[in-house]
């Protein structure tokens, strides 16, 4: 890790699908670390278990919640019981992800993987909002894929249903993780909240055994070949903790260094209208 300091001890940060992959790996990390960790999942036996793991690794200050992001009701709870504990938030780390061959659709009739590789980062991070920038100085970091740059927004299909891929519908949501990252940080410039993007590299994770059959073993042969979770997980770990990265906001972050995102990405009214209608979407106000 290129940091020679420590930005995040002590304080408090959020990470959802927190349980496997490079969640799991930024969680023992930070928590190596110092800090307040916050942990975002389905599977309570399995969160109960990375709890364990972190406080026998010495940090005893570890929570666990449990939420199911493709259900926003699932997310308006969650936010609302860490609202009530009254805790500092400065650190969310939009992490949770799914990747699926077949469209599914989830329990609010949105398409799974947009409601959670997009909707899911919107919705949490505008319900913790004002949290986080009582917190400030702040950071939030939405994981994203260098999938997003062959990826264009939809508008007219954004949940498949006319044309559906699964390669197609997962660099969508990533690139709808940079463009609202970029138009978050322009929003709060001057709050003292930074947001910014990363692909944490191709990372033998999960992602994709969900889909079961071929999808599932090319998956784990492709993980031979790809980094580990630890490795992958550098990047988001660096921007969380780094002291040198405060107040750098509205970038992507590839191996610790800022890089160019596609040229949508970019598109400031692509992002507004993604905004518009993610709110739409959520029920929450546009502005």
């Amino acid at each position: 890790m290129a940091s020679t300091g420590n930005w995040i001890r002590g304080k408090t940060c959020m990470i959802t699908g927190a349980t496997s992959g490079i969640g799991r790996a930024s969680a023992i990390d930070l928590g190596k670390l110092g800090a307040k960790l916050v942990l975002v999942c389905r599977n309570r036996e399995r969160g109960e278990e990375l709890v364990g793991e972190i406080k026998h690794g010495g940090n005893s200050e570890v929570d666990l919640m449990i939420a199911d992001l493709q259900s926003q009701a699932e997310i308006r709870k969650l936010a609302a019981d860490f609202l009530a504990t009254k805790k500092p938030l400065h650190v969310l780390m939009n992490n949770a992800g799914i990747f699926n061959m077949k469209r599914r659709i989830g329990s609010d009739g949105i398409e799974e993987v947009w409601a959670v590789n997009h909707l899911a980062y919107f919705l949490l991070t505008l319900l913790l909002l004002d949290r986080i920038k009582q917190s400030a100085p702040a950071r939030i970091i939405n994981i994203s894929s260098h999938l997003h740059q062959n990826a264009t927004i939809k508008f007219d299909d954004l949940g498949g249903e006319r044309s559906y891929g699964g390669m197609s519908s997962y660099g969508q949501s990533k690139l709808a993780n940079v463009l609202f990252t970029y138009e978050l940080a322009r929003r709060l410039a001057g709050t003292g909240v930074t947001v910014n993007a990363v692909h944490p590299g191709a990372v033998a994770t999960n992602l994709a055994r969900n889909n079961g059959g071929i999808v599932s073993a090319a998956w784990k042969l492709a993980g031979t070949f790809m980094r580990s979770p630890e490795n992958g997980a550098r990047t988001q770990v660096y921007l969380a903790s780094a002291p040198e990265v405060d107040g750098v906001t509205g970038k992507y972050f590839i191996d610790e260094k800022e890089a160019r995102s596609s040229a949508e990405s970019h598109d400031a009214s692509i992002a507004r209208r993604l905004w518009n209608i993610s709110a739409q979407m959520t029920g929450l106000p546009a502005t």
